[in-house]
């Protein structure tokens, strides 16, 4: 069964641009190692949540938006895979520093119990 990686990264707005060109790049090369599917979403309704949202979950500061992502895997193995991969690749490294900060990103993966498409 397929496997599913989701991310929530605060996103300087200023580097939208930036941060298009990252996925894009990266896209390529988890495709290679075995993604089916890459979706990248920038946020365009934000609500203020009464406990938590998507702001306060990645302490969002002022100016940057939230990005909610995720990556589809034939399997967990495959996507385990290409976590080892991505440590020796050489590619990663020449994209340079990343267009937001990593520490506040929120990742998990996900075994996926439904799905309804059409």
């Amino acid at each position: 069964m397929s496997y599913t990686q989701g991310f929530i990264i605060p996103v300087p707005a200023s580097k939208k641009q930036d941060y298009i060109k990252l996925a894009e790049a990266s896209g390529e090369i988890f495709r290679e190692y075995g993604a089916t599917r890459i979706v990248e979403n920038w946020a365009e309704n934000l609500p203020d949540g009464k406990v938590t949202d998507f702001n306060r979950a990645v302490k969002a500061e002022d100016g940057e938006a939230i990005v909610f992502s995720w990556m589809e895997w034939p399997d967990k193995a495959t996507c385990d895979a290409a976590a080892d991969k991505m440590q020796a690749d050489e590619r990663f490294a020449k994209m340079g520093e990343m267009p937001f900060d990593g520490k506040r990103m929120i990742y998990a993966g996900f075994d996926p119990i439904y799905r309804s498409e059409g």
